[in-house]
């Protein structure tokens, strides 16, 4: 059964699904959508056309849906489309998109963002991601599944994490973050696999010996970037894991790629 606070302000237009808990002064705007089973907590604010996906929780004073932080908009009718299961905790920002980016940010599945952490306009943020306090995104970031941020942690505009990356506390990140690598400093160098996260997300010793393998090839200081990729395939054709890093690397992209000084490529 749906609660509303009676203190709630639900304006006209908006949909609200089942189950649904509104607390005390809460704001929803018209276009907003809150699937089944959401909750929020109270004293905060949904706006913009912004979709909540279900079981959703929602802490005070967090901000969800209103304008981007960009002087290009104008009040355009783009979107922010948050998947279920998302924990999003006091102070927490999240943008819609602008119609000079993808025109939507999206948010994926089962993530926990914690207070005050921050996803800016035309962002792409995969599943089960873990934003600590203050992390912020930039506008138009790409973030794979499982991807760690670390506490006060910034990244820069265009930039892209791979799946299960880790990102370290304070990281100044303005480069291109390899799937399963870790990084960390200002500005963020690569230091090495996010060992402790795959063991965390079970992925076998096999697999991640060749990741720990195929990291330093790729990042050696003999030969060039595309004799090692091709090392690294010879050797490690059948790991589809490393064929994912290969394929990040030779992605095209806005932002240069994160790599180690060159006492941790050993």
């Amino acid at each position: 059964m749906t609660k509303i606070h009676p203190t709630a302000i639900i304006e006209d237009g908006a949909q609200i699904g089942n189950d649904v808990e509104i607390g005390p002064y809460c704001m929803v705007g018209p276009h907003v959508i809150l699937g089944d089973g959401v909750r929020l907590v109270g004293q905060l604010a949904i706006d913009g056309h912004t979709n909540l996906g279900e079981g959703c929780v929602v802490y005070p004073f967090a901000s969800i849906g209103h304008p981007p932080q960009h002087l290009g908009y104008h009040g355009e009718a783009t979107k922010l489309l948050i998947g279920k299961n998302n924990i999003i905790r006091e102070h927490v920002t999240m943008n819609p998109g602008t119609v000079q980016g993808r025109g939507e940010t999206n948010v994926g599945d089962n993530g926990l963002f914690m207070a005050a952490s921050h996803v800016a306009h035309d962002c792409n943020v995969g599943n089960n991601v873990i934003f600590a306090n203050n992390a912020s995104l930039g506008g138009h970031v790409k973030v794979g599944d499982f991807v760690f941020l670390g506490g006060l942690a910034a990244v820069h505009q265009y930039t892209r994490i791979g799946r299960y990356a880790f990102v370290g506390g304070m990281a100044a990140l303005d480069a291109d973050l390899i799937p399963y690598g870790s990084c960390m400093g200002n500005r963020a160098v690569l230091a090495g696999m996010n060992i402790i996260g795959m063991r965390r997300r079970k992925l076998g010793r096999e697999t991640i010996h060749a990741l720990r393998a195929s990291y330093r090839m790729l990042f050696a200081p003999e030969g060039t970037m595309q004799e090692r990729i091709e090392d690294v395939l010879g050797l490690f054709s059948e790991h589809d894991e490393v064929k994912e890093i290969v394929e990040f690397i030779k992605d095209s992209s806005n932002r240069p790629l994160c790599t180690p000084k060159p006492e941790r490529a050993s």
